[in-house]
């Protein structure tokens, strides 16, 4: 009992590594009743609903092992159980969509809970190796994931360009990875701030060159400008899913670990690091609101939409304070719901000749179906930050962050990206309402229709109805005073 109570805090990781392990043995020797692997698609969310449970069960505070190279503390619980959810849900739209292609199979489930083992690793890491171990299970898995249907030629290039670049980023992360080593003399962040503090940690030019490449790495992960390039061909090479998938839960795991690294291994260099971290949120911000306008693939629009929504929770980190970090855990908990919930009515975009992508398909949209045409018109309003959807909180809450750290300029100009970004969101609403209707897709399925509901009402209510954001925004307060500013 003594073992397993000093297993604590590894117990969620545990349970998705074990877990996936069962269920890849149960897969390969499954009866030929379950041959489409729907009953390990549900046991899969089972177990994430399991790692979920052993993530609220633990106590409060700071658990530290492996000689700090994994922590575990309120902000790592929070942004888990995000991870978790976000996991789940992905996994859950997806049987109906990869059954109609006979792609449903058992590796898919498995897949997906390895990659988010990695991501609760990464979300925890107190260590630049087990940074790089978190990250490399997640992204090892992620891109099996972008080229799992083999039969596509789409799918195929998807997977092969993420794994190209991925493996470049992962290079350069190493390399910086192996120069802050050199100058610091440890892989522990808590070391790492002690020797990265002062005047001459701001002069030490080797020191600052590995935490650059270190940035770039993980600038890929988050697809943040100019590191974005694979995003828009991923997102519509691979099935849509995956990337319902790639939008959501990697993203928060990726910001998660960027924070983290950020905030406990190079407080002592704020200096430095936030004039990449303003240069990253100015690109992508921009560069997310212009480079959409002219998409008509919905799948490449969310691409772009995504590198832009990238931009805006960095400005909360660009703000160095506690009142910015708690303004990216909640701006990523939002765009965590907006996405899941535009995804679910993607994967609605259904006719009897199968899906389709194109936004011009939406046409009339509310003459057919206007449930699926209100829910995606809001979860558009929510996403381009107009009140008094949860979008709009997410961002007031990082802008609010950045000018009481003074940085007027980015507040503006994410204020104004965010306006552009309006357009595209503004144009898929008049095509459902106002352009001429089109054939109409098939009903709704009740997966999809569930988590369409579900993150509809979490945009228009959450904010708007009295105290229901306190537990919310309280539980990203607590979490943001996980660090030392």
């Amino acid at each position: 009992m003594s073992q397993l109570q000093s297993l604590g805090p590894l117990l969620p990781e545990l349970a998705l590594a074990i877990g996936s392990m069962l269920l890849l043995l149960y897969g390969v020797f499954r009866p030929e009743t379950d041959a489409d692997g729907r009953t390990v698609g549900w046991l899969a969310i089972v177990v994430l609903a399991l790692a979920g449970a052993l993530v609220v069960l633990q106590p409060a505070g700071v658990a530290v092992m492996f000689e700090g190279a994994f922590v575990v503390d309120s902000f790592a619980r929070l942004m888990k159980l995000l991870v978790l959810a976000g996991s789940a849900v992905a996994l859950l739209i997806a049987f109906d969509d990869l059954s109609d292609i006979r792609q449903m199979r058992f590796e898919y489930p498995v897949l997906i809970l390895l990659s988010a083992t990695g991501m609760l690793v990464m979300i925890s890491a107190g260590d630049l190796i087990a940074l790089y171990l978190g990250l490399e299970m997640q992204s090892l898995a992620a891109y099996v994931l972008a080229s799992y249907r083999r039969d596509q030629l789409r799918s195929s290039e998807a997977g092969l360009k993420y794994f190209v670049l991925g493996a470049l980023a992962s290079g350069m992360l190493l390399y910086g990875a192996s120069l802050v080593y050199g100058f610091t003399g440890s892989t522990s962040f808590q070391t790492i701030a002690n020797v990265a503090t002062g005047a001459a940690a701001g002069g030490n030019i080797g020191l600052i060159f590995g935490l650059v490449f270190v940035l770039v790495g993980i600038a890929f992960k988050i697809s943040a400008v100019p590191f974005h390039m694979w995003t828009p061909d991923v997102y519509e090479g691979a099935p849509t899913p995956v990337v319902a998938f790639f939008a959501s839960a990697t993203k928060v795991a990726a910001m998660a670990l960027l924070v983290r690294l950020m905030l406990t291994a190079f407080p002592g260099m704020t200096p430095q690091w936030q004039q990449i971290i303003v240069f990253l949120a100015i690109a992508s911000m921009l560069l997310g609101s212009f480079a959409a306008i002219g998409q008509r693939n919905i799948k490449r629009l969310m691409a772009y939409s995504s590198i832009g929504h990238v931009g805006f929770a960095l400005i909360g980190l660009a703000a160095a304070s506690q009142e910015g970090t708690q303004g990216v855990i909640l701006y990523m908990a939002i765009y965590l719901v907006m996405t899941l919930g535009a995804f679910a009515c993607i994967l609605s975009m259904r006719r009897s000749d199968g899906p389709t992508e194109d936004i011009g398909e939406l046409a009339g949209l509310a003459q057919h179906n206007l449930p699926m045409a209100f829910v995606f018109g809001a979860l558009m309003f929510s996403l381009a930050g107009i009140p008094p959807f949860a979008g709009f909180f997410a961002k007031f809450y990082v802008f609010l962050a950045a000018i009481n750290s003074g940085l007027y300029t980015l507040a503006v100009i994410g204020v104004l990206a965010s306006v552009v970004a309006s357009y595209y969101y503004l144009y898929i609403v008049k095509v459902m309402f106002f352009d001429e209707p089109k054939d109409s897709f098939l009903p709704i399925r009740a997966k999809a229709g569930f988590v369409m509901a579900l993150t509809t009402a979490i945009v228009l209510f959450v904010f708007i109805v009295p105290y229901l954001p306190t537990p919310l925004v309280n539980a990203a307060e607590a979490a943001a005073r996980a660090f030392r500013y």
